[in-house]
């Protein structure tokens, strides 16, 4: 169920079409969606065992190479992505492993679970890290290490490269590195050179060992390397661009000692990796572009026009919430019904203490200020694994009457704007979407329906 905004689940569902309330549809759209993109059916595409092969997406590699497997999967899909190679593989070859990820999980034989923490690394990441590190050094030139690797990831499992950094400062630095405004790749790229794991230095702690990565990207297209910060292919990004985006970017300073001392001897991370028996393979079983195709099937399966615009990708969300709206506008004088769809990720700045919410609803709550008294606009924005911030919430669904609704419960809009607090007023509202994870993440899908 979503949630404060109720919807059937998959199972008892029934499809809707252009005659349904636009409302109940834009929530039937997402639980669509969400349904159809899901890890199992994604990994079985592009992960399969053939005879003494092991196909990869269009790469195969020969398993008569090998004399074990190791299994490194980290992030929110890493239990349903490590289940699939599992079953492929652990008749084939000895199998160990270690799964970092979220919820409960049965595990297997010579496979250790932790849970990972998200979206700030503690004493749990620090010990997966430390956990994979171990597993990853005792491989050698007949070992295949598979790494799993999905959004979440950077937070789940992380050690500081230097140890005049304290785990404390660490977590600290990314919590404010969170609450920068900065853009995904931006973060990613700071966090790759602070890190013993990421920016491809989980990779070389293989040695000579074959790698094999599959990935569900959380990130923007073509930009793979960022996808967890980059923990098994090599980095592209330099330590002269991880300068430059701290020393511009207020917030983040000034640093504590020991990440101020780090930064002034920052190393390069790795640029070119060690090659195995076989040569790396790197697929991306699912992306934004996989979330968006699906949501546009179905749109235009109901009967809607369909308008893909991920324009406003890391734009911050005042602006990102005016250009979605003027292009809405815009479309809805061809005077068809009409659906704008845009995938990707918004930022927010947090300034002062943060209340309870999330880029979809901050997202959300300020299209509602441009939505105000327009009557046939309805729109949604929410986060893939069904996680928005630190609220409860996936995202929130707003129309013309959400603004008044507001101010008719007595509460100010403009108020959980700038407290960065608009999860307690969606609650209120009915309207805040609460799935719980997803067991995904392709970033963030946002729609505005006008009919």
């Amino acid at each position: 169920m979503l949630g404060s905004a109720t919807v059937p689940t998959p199972s008892n569902s029934v499809e809707v079409n252009i005659s349904a309330e636009p409302r109940r549809f834009a929530l039937s759209l997402l639980r669509q969606v969400l349904a159809s993109v899901n890890v199992p059916d994604a990994m079985r595409s592009v992960f399969r065992v053939e005879g003494s092969y092991l196909l990869v997406g269009d790469r195969q590699m020969e398993l008569r190479h090998f004399k074990q497997i190791f299994i490194a999967a980290i992030g929110k899909a890493a239990v349903p992505m490590a289940d699939h190679v599992l079953a492929s593989l652990r008749l084939i070859l000895p199998v160990r492993g270690v799964v970092v990820g979220v919820g409960s999980w049965q595990g297997a034989t010579g496979v250790q679970y932790l849970k990972g923490s998200h979206p700030v690394p503690d004493a749990q990441s620090f010990d997966a890290a430390r956990a994979l590190l171990d597993l990853l050094s005792t491989s050698n030139s007949e070992t295949l290490v598979v790494f799993l690797i999905s959004g979440g990831a950077s937070a789940m499992a992380e050690a500081p490269l230097s140890p005049i950094i304290s785990s404390e400062e660490l977590s600290a630095f990314y919590l404010r590195l969170l609450h920068s405004g900065l853009s995904i790749e931006k973060l990613n790229t700071v966090r790759k050179h602070f890190s013993a794991i990421k920016g491809g230095r989980l990779a070389t702690a293989c040695g000579y060992a074959t790698r094999c990565t599959v990935l569900l990207s959380d990130v923007p297209p073509g930009k793979l390397d960022v996808v967890g910060s980059g923990l098994s292919l090599p980095d592209v990004s330099t330590v002269a661009e991880c300068r430059r985006i701290i020393t511009e970017t207020p917030s983040l300073l000034p640093l504590s000692p020991g990440v101020q001392a780090f930064f002034d001897m920052m190393p390069e991370t790795p640029k070119v990796l060690p090659e195995g028996i076989e040569p790396s393979i790197c697929c991306a079983a699912l992306t934004s572009d996989s979330l968006i195709q699906a949501a546009a099937q179905i749109v235009r399966d109901a009967g809607y026009r369909v308008v893909i615009d991920n324009t406003c990708d890391d734009w911050d969300y005042r602006d990102a919430a005016n250009y979605l709206y003027q292009r809405a506008v815009a479309e809805a004088e061809v005077g068809t019904p009409v659906c704008i769809l845009s995938a990707g990720e918004v930022t927010v700045a947090v300034t002062g203490e943060a209340g309870i919410g999330g880029r979809n609803q901050q997202w959300s709550l300020e299209l509602a200020r441009y939505l105000d008294g327009k009557e046939g606009f309805v729109a949604l924005s929410a986060g893939s694994d069904g996680v928005d911030g630190n609220s409860p919430a996936a995202g929130a669904v707003v129309d013309g009457s959400t603004w008044s609704r507001v101010a008719e419960l007595g509460l100010s809009g403009l108020e959980a704007l700038e407290a960065f607090n608009a999860y307690p007023l969606f609650e209120s509202l009915g309207d805040a979407i609460v799935c719980g994870p997803t067991g995904n993440n392709l970033r963030d899908l946002r729609v505005i329906l006008v009919n």
